[in-house]
């Protein structure tokens, strides 16, 4: 629900919960059939991901991309990022399943091993249940752009634009995350990139400003030109 969750995140507010979900629910933007089904949407999807996710009001970091009108293929992404964050199966199939497909020089995503993988993860489903989780996290992954194939699915490499690479770091650093191991974050395995990767990026991020990084033996500097998501919204998409 890529376009759903853009919408949500662009209309949220820093109201209280209470009246941002009276809103939603009133006005209805995702033209849902019924109210009921609007708060099934909040409930279920936006509130978990992008409210009460691990990163805390994680919607505060893209709303400044979606007030800037950032193009589709800089925010996807990034939610994607969330996304995953916020549900471990995602995650997981993406840094254990598709990677070690990959690492064996595997493309096509086999149905049935798919399957048998979220099986072993101990929810105790249905095989129908199970299968049907495994064909949604799959259709998922191919809305963010890791998969492709409409019936057989394909690993690609997923794209990840610098501004995109440049504003996740951004929040990783934010979040918490330790500058002198950002190279080796497990969050990069979503995007398929190792710590040379990693580097390489900083590196082109550097050059075109939007951050600043220096390595000076073991130790690593990073730093960006601005400290709150609304100024560096503006850097990355250059406005």
């Amino acid at each position: 629900m890529f376009d759903e969750m853009r919408q949500l995140v662009a209309l949220w507010s820093d109201s209280s919960l209470e009246k941002n979900r009276a809103d939603i629910t009133r006005s209805n933007p995702l033209n849902k059939a019924t109210r009921a089904r609007v708060s099934d949407v909040l409930n279920r999807i936006f509130l978990p991901r992008f409210v009460d996710g691990p990163i805390e009001n994680s919607w505060r970091l893209l709303a400044p991309l979606e007030h800037l009108g950032a193009a589709v293929s800089i925010v996807r992404p990034i939610y994607f990022w969330i996304t995953a964050l916020a549900e471990p199966l995602l995650y997981d199939f993406c840094c254990d399943f598709i990677s070690k497909a990959r690492d064996r020089g595997i493309r096509t995503i086999d149905i049935k091993e798919a399957s048998g993988w979220v099986g072993s993860k101990g929810n105790d489903w249905s095989e129908v249940v199970t299968l049907k989780v495994t064909r949604a996290v799959l259709a998922a992954l191919r809305d963010f752009g890791v998969l492709e194939g409409r019936v057989r699915k394909q690993a690609v490499t997923p794209q990840l634009p610098l501004a995109s690479f440049a504003y996740i770091t951004f929040c990783l650093v934010k979040s918490g995350a330790v500058i002198r191991n950002i190279l080796f974050h497990s969050d990069w395995c979503l995007f398929s990139l190792r710590p040379g990767d990693v580097e390489r990026f900083l590196l082109e991020a550097h050059q075109h400003r939007l951050l600043e990084y220096h390595v000076a033996g073991s130790i690593l500097s990073l730093n960006f030109p601005v400290s709150t998501p609304e100024e560096y919204a503006r850097v990355v998409l250059g406005r």
